[in-house]
């Protein structure tokens, strides 16, 4: 395993004492995997993640990297073992994308850090392998969040280490870079064999593109399968509160909505119409109404919209919110 935890504690040491922040985690990553680190807020998350980097030095029990004790790495020799990639946002101007990427080559070079050809391949294969090449001679500072993030993930992989640990990596990224993001470092750690472990608040992306989930809470750390943790309820009861609904079929998170209305709805579909159906049942449950297998009040796809029936009336709805208004006439 590149990277095993035994009974390992994390926190700080102040003039007042000892702050622990997790305690008692056992676990190891793999190679070739995409690993995400899922928990609530304040639960340790990036304190885990710097202990792990040998950022600060671990309370309690032991991390051994690569078959070593993580202790015994001089500097240099980490930073060829695993590279990192943190949530902060360096103000880096007047550098450009392969000046950046280049630094990434530091452990490999002289005291001038001149890169050699060989290290310029790297850094050439790091950038077409993330998708940026046509970047390289771009400054930093004019990169979208997305393309930015690219360059710190190439960064990473020029330093050719096996195992890469980030932090947040989808932060501020909108919806599609997140999942662009994602679905890259799910690629890279298959098609490298690297050890890919990152922290996120991406619930749903995780869920769905992690080979592992480390789930951290207060009792410590679960580890397993996204649809392991889901079939024996770990998953469901560490995200359990007011308001969220776990879909066991799918093994994924959504809002759950409590009828706030007399009325319940019975929804069918014409042949070929699921899609229209599913998703009047979804709008309805928005707007309170329980959906029910038979009722008084129905609501049926069409390939043209929606057949609304309510005791002897018959409506037609060509939209969504054309069926909410009538559904509401007979509130």
């Amino acid at each position: 395993m590149p990277l095993v935890l035994r009974s390992l504690s994390t926190g700080y040491r102040t003039p007042n004492g000892v702050r622990t922040v997790s305690q008692g985690i056992t676990a190891s990553l793999r190679g070739g995997e995409l690993t995400c680190l899922l928990g609530p807020n304040g639960a340790g998350k990036s304190t885990l993640l710097r202990t792990l980097c040998g950022f600060q030095p671990p309370l309690g029990g032991e991390i051994e990297l690569l078959g070593r004790p993580l202790a015994d790495y001089a500097p240099r020799e980490l930073a060829r073992s695993v590279g990192v990639v943190l949530t902060e946002k360096a103000d880096l101007r007047g550098t450009t994308v392969d000046e950046l990427v280049g630094l990434g080559r530091s452990p490999y070079t002289g005291f001038w850090g001149r890169l050699s050809a060989d290290d310029r391949r790297c850094v050439a294969e790091a950038m077409h392998m993330v998708g940026i090449a046509h970047l390289a001679g771009r400054m930093v500072h004019t990169l979208s969040d997305g393309e930015r993030q690219k360059t710190m993930i190439a960064k990473a992989l020029a330093q050719q280490t096996p195992v890469v640990v980030l932090d947040e990596p989808t932060a501020f990224l909108d919806f599609p870079s997140k999942v662009e993001a994602m679905r890259l470092l799910h690629r890279l750690a298959h098609t490298m064999g690297k050890t890919v472990f990152l922290s996120t608040h991406d619930l749903e992306l995780a869920l769905q593109l992690a080979d592992k989930v480390w789930l951290m809470g207060s009792k410590g750390v679960a580890v397993g399968t996204p649809e392991d943790l889901a079939l024996d309820g770990r998953l469901q009861t560490f995200f359990s509160g007011p308001g969220i609904g776990f879909d066991p079929t799918s093994g994924l998170f959504a809002v759950a909505h409590t009828p706030t209305r007399p009325m319940a709805v019975a929804v069918q579909s014409a042949p070929g119409q699921a899609h229209r159906a599913a998703m009047a049942a979804k709008a309805l449950r928005r707007a309170g109404y329980a959906i029910a297998a038979q009722a008084e009040t129905t609501v049926a796809s069409t390939p043209t919209g929606f057949e609304v029936r309510h005791a002897a009336q018959v409506r037609c709805a060509p939209t969504i919110e054309s069926l909410l208004s009538h559904l509401e006439s007979y509130s």
